[in-house]
């Protein structure tokens, strides 16, 4: 697991997931979230936005390490 927090590793894999969860988050949550009605569910979701494509490149980072 040390591996992909390597600096380099870990720049890349925190912008893919920052890009991503921006959009998903964008797409999925972004009506609820600017009309000022968000929940903690909402929250929840916006988080798993970030946390989804952070592992997922990851995943792709050791696959091709193998």
């Amino acid at each position: 697991m040390g591996y992909c927090f390597q600096r380099r590793h870990l720049k890349r894999t925190l912008t893919i997931a920052i890009v991503v969860g921006v959009l998903l988050t964008l797409i999925n949550q972004g009506g609820i979230i600017l009309a000022g009605d968000p929940s903690a569910a909402t929250w929840i979701r916006t988080a798993l936005n970030f946390l989804v494509p952070f592992c997922v490149s990851n995943a792709g980072l050791l696959s091709a390490r193998s």
